[in-house]
């Protein structure tokens, strides 16, 4: 079984390969950047593919879109720090057979790996629970918004610019700044501050998630 590991940040590709590994004819595969993913996917076709949405400024939500348009078959196993059921419920929308928080047991991962090898759906257990319950929610305004417009709001919350930005996802800034127009209308919110203010709130509550 060949594993391909998409996550801008060594350390964690090392670590989670070597706990994939040790499940019995594995084969793992890395890759840092979406583009890396895409030549190792086309390459190597491989039978999961486990893929952070946050690739050092590229998003693994759009990665997991122009996956799925290219090969519909393909197995996805979100690994991610946001333990969110939004994210959560907008990466199973998009093709993604399996949604594990990086807050989750370890192994976790292998059993989603597993599961999702199987041609099963497997999210993480705590995150199942809000997942039902986030299910049940109407008229979610986070629901309306597009993978793009997702990271733009991450990234405001990073303390990024319009400038940085439109230079992440080589846009131009008026492009950036119309889809913050469009974000401000869609949630109810007037200023581009609180915009910033409602991405570190759901930041922080993640990491408070994380931390219990």
């Amino acid at each position: 079984m060949k594993v391909l590991i998409v996550d801008d940040h060594s350390a964690v590709r090392e670590g989670v390969g070597r706990l994939i590994e040790g499940i019995e004819g594995a084969l793992v595969l890395q890759a840092s950047t979406s583009n890396e993913a895409l030549v190792l996917i086309r390459s190597e076709n491989p039978d999961v593919i486990v893929l952070d949405i946050n690739l050092g400024g590229s998003s693994g939500l759009e990665l997991l879109a122009r996956l799925k348009s290219e090969q519909k078959n393909a197995r996805v196993v979100m690994f991610t720090m946001y333990s969110d059921a939004g994210y959560a419920q907008r990466a199973l929308r998009g093709g993604a057979s399996g949604y594990v928080s990086k807050s989750a047991p370890v192994d976790e991962l292998i059993t989603a790996i597993k599961a999702v090898a199987a041609g099963q759906t497997y999210i993480d257990q705590e995150l199942a629970q809000d997942l039902a319950v986030f299910k049940h929610r109407e008229g979610d305004p986070m629901d309306s918004l597009t993978n793009r417009e997702i990271e733009i709001l991450r990234l405001l919350g990073e303390g990024k610019s319009f400038t940085q930005i439109a230079e992440t996802f080589g846009i131009a800034y008026k492009t950036v700044a119309n889809s913050c127009s469009r974000l401000k209308e869609k949630l109810g919110l007037e200023r581009t501050a609180d915009l910033i203010r409602l991405s570190v709130e759901n930041s922080l509550k993640a990491e408070r998630r994380q931390k219990d």
